[in-house]
């Protein structure tokens, strides 16, 4: 999923290994775009990318586009989609700290 969003110029690319610290989910994907088309562009790459080479559908898709923050839930892996205000705003790295970092990509 991480060429996904490449495909897509995504950039501060994060992955975290969550397994030790939540239940929910195994790992969290977090990426930036710049705007509303290049969002959704990402989200759609991502969700074609999980069907056709692995499979699998999202269990759930939260938020839009034009909201700044896509949500793509495929259970054990979590990815999130912002905008660059709403990635500063949430922290989603500040709030787990204690996860292991398993990837950085800016």
């Amino acid at each position: 999923m991480v060429d996904a969003v490449l495909d897509k110029k995504g950039s501060d690319i994060v992955l975290l290994d969550l397994r030790e610290q939540a239940l929910f989910a195994d790992y969290f994907l977090i990426c930036t775009g710049e705007n509303e088309r290049q969002l959704q562009a990402m989200a759609e790459s991502v969700a074609m990318q999980a069907k056709e080479e692995a499979s699998v559908l999202p269990r759930g898709i939260e938020g839009e586009a034009g909201t700044g923050w896509v949500l793509l839930d495929y259970g054990d892996l979590v990815v999130h989609i912002f905008g660059p205000h709403q990635r500063d705003y949430y922290r989603l790295e500040e709030l787990w700290t204690n996860a292991h970092t398993v990837l950085r990509m800016q």
